[in-house]
């Protein structure tokens, strides 16, 4: 056996051990590493504000209060805003029932379906059945409701903590990390913090910027359709429009879209083509302006990001995901080297260039070869 042999088996052995612990480690603290990877994405996001306001005088763990304050003051505003709406509409919902039903079974009878008036009540029926029964056994679910709900309390208070630190801490923080490596990496990783920093601070206050735009449109429209609640229903579609990728936008037009149909059918459709109409502005003229000097991702690449996070963390790496993808891009983009192209027929996006090019092409290789 040549003597290098038996380290090379001792390393591999030890290669295996390790990867083994931290594989179970990983599992076991699963949800321990989701929470601090959100934290670590909040403190990012908030390290702009923070630092204009600590590069104006503020101490820095005052200013990250004063951030949190306002967040958590609009967060308890949207709550207090949205209860009363899905109450209303649920109760609503229940006590007209009987009148969906009968314009039901008039469209169906129009129709020509053969589908009974008497079906279609008693289809209704159950429904308002079940949610009555539901209603009522709410009292018996109060105790795993509440459980879940101390559970999320519990989560979302250590995930306030975690970020709070990582925001107030971040220069000692910073320094202490840095303070290990050689000044070449040092640099390295300075700007691999930077960039982090610029594009989710970017994504972050772009969305927000496009969600208060999203939300005062919606609520214009709103009132002029006349369909209840407004300001809420305004707030839902540009937090779930920007926040939530890919289907936000649809999540968030569902909600106006059934109440206004509730009220009537001739509101409901107007407001889903104010959401549609909306929706083609906001992708061809406003998003474009607000996201040019914050983040730019080829759809398909935030729509395979959105995937990948969703299936890695769900939720939360749904809305990581974008961020993260454009610091990947802005990182890999830093140090990869751009030569000028060569003039070919492939990369011209006009077709009848490419035509002619590929014409004259085929002329000189006949001239050739007559010649």
């Amino acid at each position: 056996m040549p003597s290098w042999m038996p380290r090379l088996l001792r390393w591999i052995v030890a290669i295996i051990i390790v990867l083994f612990i931290a594989y179970h480690l990983t599992r076991a603290l699963r949800g321990f590493i989701v929470l601090v990877l959100i934290s670590l994405f909040l403190a990012i996001a908030l390290e702009p504000a923070v630092a204009y306001l600590s590069n104006r005088g503020w101490r820095r763990g005052l200013a990250t209060g004063f951030i949190f304050l306002v967040v958590t003051v609009l967060g308890s505003l949207f709550i207090a805003l949205m209860v009363p709406l899905i109450v209303d509409q649920i109760r609503r919902l229940i006590d007209n029932l009987p009148e969906y039903a009968d314009q039901a079974s008039r469209v169906l009878a129009d129709l020509g379906l053969g589908i009974s008036a008497d079906r279609v009540e008693a289809a209704f029926a159950d429904i308002d059945r079940t949610l009555q029964a539901y209603a009522g056994d709410l009292a018996g679910r109060i105790f795993g409701v509440g459980t879940t709900l101390l559970n999320t309390v519990f989560q979302g208070l250590t995930i306030l903590l975690f970020t709070f630190y990582l925001t107030a801490d971040a220069p000692r923080l910073r320094r202490t990390l840095l303070s290990v490596l050689p000044r070449e990496r040092q640099v390295e990783v300075l700007r691999v913090i930077e960039i982090a920093i610029d594009k989710t601070g970017g994504y972050f206050y772009s969305r927000a910027l496009l969600a208060a735009v999203a939300a005062f449109v919606a609520w214009v429209a709103f009132r002029i359709v006349g369909i209840p609640f407004a300001v809420p229903l305004a707030l839902w579609v540009g937090l779930l429009s920007q926040f939530v990728p890919v289907v936000g936008t649809y999540l968030g037009g569902v909600l106006p879209i059934l109440i206004g149909f509730l009220e009537s059918a001739g509101k409901g459709i107007a407001v889903a083509v104010f959401i549609a109409v909306y929706q083609q502005v906001e992708n061809y003229v406003i998003s474009p302006r607000v996201t040019a000097r914050t983040m730019s991702l080829h759809p398909a690449i935030a729509f395979g990001s959105a995937i990948v996070g969703a299936t890695l963390m769900g939720a939360p790496g749904a809305l990581m995901a974008l961020p993260a993808a454009a610091t990947i891009q802005a990182f890999v983009s830093t140090y990869l080297d751009r030569h000028e192209l060569v003039d070919s027929a492939l990369l011209s996006d006009a077709e009848q260039p490419r035509q002619r090019k590929m014409g004259e092409t085929g002329e000189a290789t006949e001239r050739s070869s007559t010649r």
